[in-house]
């Protein structure tokens, strides 16, 4: 994606003949991004630009959501400009399907996202229409402007539309409007400390203090302080490729490669009877490539489902090197095993305490006649902390922005789980200790008895 401003008018004219397809540069594309933001009102200086081309040689462009957090902090100053800044960079930096026009800039921002938009008529040569106004300046005679009464329900049909039921032409819109949502899992506190100021959350360098003050003959007269380095939170996926997910096997992997492309931090792997680590494919930058290569690769495509012996396998082969950063985890699968549920539910456990939070995605649970009944479902309930469902890009969103905002800490018990209405909430399984002292044998219990053991005592008297 590239633009070109015209010899004339510089940067106001973003017709069809100034795009040059691929042959622009992402400098061009830069300062138009620039020039777009200052026109919605936003105020920074030719300083700040200079500083983010600068910075695209340590964050990689590639990477939308470290490239969009380095433009937010160098080119917004304002708390009111951060909507408008996101609204641009969905609407500037998206991969387009079709081509860019200047239909798509001149629509931008008038709504959000998460807000279902206003239907209108399209507008006419004379009315300025768009939220911008005068910014952007009136259409020329031979443009007409967004008609959102042909755009708007198309799209929304397709948002609630179930994956299984798409055709080819849709499975490529949807792959599209995958590239518009916004996946953050937050930040992890690690081990490791760097050097900081007082206030927020610092401590006492001790170690640094002393050597900084040995000038001053040991006086402690310069105090040194550390904070803890975060890092971003890394996501692990688990996905379900059996015979009863095969309607929604090639959706998912688009989603799979879509959320891979923007966190970077992302370990995948494919189940049906045994499990398979397919994170070197997500490389690959066409889609259609790497679903061609994971369906060469994974063996068991579309045949039983052993949820339990896959799991475990995870836990015993992947688990140390793929946990050990504390990871969100999401499993997705209809639930139908063909396994042992006392063993299904004992890896759950295990794989329970090694990750941040465990969230099984269910493309069934859409279906207002659902109901959890397999024995597979009834033996991870207890062990999740989410039961959510992922069955159009609705479901999508809705995932997005509750992965955007999960709490920082772990939370014990069953505080943190999240299940949708209607769905029973499992019962809380029984202590280890409670059911190894049912187990128990009375016949090898200890015989030694306390010489008050059965009295009372005097001052009960």
């Amino acid at each position: 994606m590239s633009f070109k401003p015209s010899p004339d008018n510089g940067a106001e004219a973003f017709s069809a003949d100034n795009i040059p397809g691929d042959n622009g540069h992402i400098l061009h594309n830069l300062m138009l991004f620039g020039e777009t933001l200052r026109r919605l009102g936003l105020d920074f200086g030719s300083g700040n630009m200079l500083d983010l081309v600068q910075a695209t040689e340590s964050v990689p462009i590639g990477r939308k959501q470290d490239f969009r957090h380095a433009a937010r902090c160098l080119l917004v100053h304002r708390k009111q400009d951060l909507p408008r800044f996101d609204d641009a960079f969905q609407i500037f930096w998206r991969r387009p399907a079709h081509g860019i026009s200047a239909r798509d800039l001149r629509s931008m921002g008038e709504e959000r996202r998460y807000r279902n938009p206003q239907v209108g008529p399209p507008p006419t040569v004379d009315e300025t229409g768009s939220e911008f106004g005068d910014a952007w300046g009136s259409a020329p005679d031979d443009q007409a402007g967004v008609d959102m009464t042909q755009t708007y329900s198309s799209r929304e049909v397709l948002r609630e539309k179930d994956f299984a039921d798409f055709t080819p032409r849709e499975i490529a819109q949807a792959r599209t409007m995958m590239t518009e949502l916004s996946w953050n899992l937050g930040r992890r506190r690690t081990r490791r400390v760097r050097p900081g100021q007082s206030g927020n959350g610092s401590s006492l360098d001790w170690r640094q203090t002393f050597r900084r003050n040995l000038q001053y003959g040991g006086e402690l007269l310069e105090l040194s302080h550390r904070q803890p380095r975060y890092k971003t939170r890394p996501l692990v996926l688990i996905c379900d490729v059996s015979g009863s997910m095969e309607r929604y096997t090639r959706l998912l992997l688009h989603f799979i490669h879509t959320i891979a492309g923007d966190l970077g931090r992302v370990e995948a792997f494919l189940f049906a009877t045994r499990i398979t680590r397919i994170t070197r494919y997500l490389d690959y930058r066409s889609i259609d490539q790497a679903v061609s290569e994971v369906s060469r690769a994974v063996p068991d495509w579309a045949g039983g489902t052993r949820i339990g012996e896959a799991i475990k396998t995870f836990n015993y082969a992947w688990a140390r090197r793929t946990l050990g950063s504390g990871p969100v985890v999401l499993i997705i699968s209809d639930g139908w095993d063909r396994g042992e549920p006392e063993l299904l539910s004992r890896e759950m456990a295990r794989l329970r305490r090694s990750c941040h939070r465990l969230i099984w995605l269910n493309p069934l649970l859409g279906s207002p006649r659902y109901q959890p009944l397999t024995r597979g479902i009834q033996a991870v309930l207890p062990h999740i902390d989410d039961f959510l469902p992922v069955h159009n890009l609705n479901s999508l969103e809705s995932l997005a922005r509750h992965l955007n905002h999960l709490p920082h800490r772990k939370l014990p018990g069953s505080a943190q789980r999240r299940f949708p209405s209607g769905t029973p909430e499992p019962e809380p399984s029984s202590p280890a200790s409670t059911r190894r002292r049912e187990e128990m044998n009375p016949a090898l219990a200890p015989t030694f008895r306390h010489p008050l053991w059965g009295q009372i005592p005097p001052a009960l008297e």
